[in-house]
């Protein structure tokens, strides 16, 4: 499989990994969750090339992750936010922090905490079932493949190791 090949895969990994898989565009995403919305605050708080936020952004937005909108008249000057597309990333952002902070995280803890303002209580995301609510680990997944036909076969479960690794 050729990078060039990506959109056109039958694999919803493959065709994200087209909009999702430059190391920027996850940390530049993870500031949007973080409320920056703008251009130079963006650039500032990463220290990323203007040329290559601004190629990241336009991507976001080709792909209909992000939307500019302007908030100044004299000079035109636009912010950016999410979509419902992207949106739509959140559980993914938060997952992937989660494993971050698990994983890589200094002796004082996680650099940010979340908080639920509902309840007032930090959390790390959970994966549950949308049918039963029951948390769900990769020993808890059987992937099928569809067919042409709209059939689903080729069962394939989670790691072969159901209670170690």
């Amino acid at each position: 499989m050729k990078w060039d090949d990506l959109p056109n895969e039958q694999c919803s990994m493959a065709r994200t990994s087209v909009v999702l898989g430059d190391r920027w565009t996850l940390v530049i995403l993870s500031d949007i969750f973080l409320g920056v919305r703008r251009f130079e605050d963006f650039q500032k708080r990463l220290g990323i090339s203007r040329t290559t936020l601004a190629n990241r952004l336009r991507l976001l937005e080709q792909h209909g992750v992000l939307t500019q909108r302007q908030y100044e008249e004299r000079p035109p000057r636009f912010e950016y936010r999410l979509t419902p597309k992207g949106m739509g990333l959140y559980p993914a952002v938060v997952a992937l922090l989660d494993w971050g902070d698990e994983h890589y995280s200094d002796a004082a803890g996680p650099p940010i905490l979340r908080r639920h303002t509902t309840c007032g209580h930090d959390f790390a995301g959970m994966l549950h079932c949308s049918h039963c609510h029951e948390p769900v680990t990769p020993h808890d997944v059987e992937a099928r493949k569809r067919t042409a036909d709209n059939r689903f076969a080729e069962v394939r479960r989670g790691p072969v190791n159901r209670r170690g690794s």
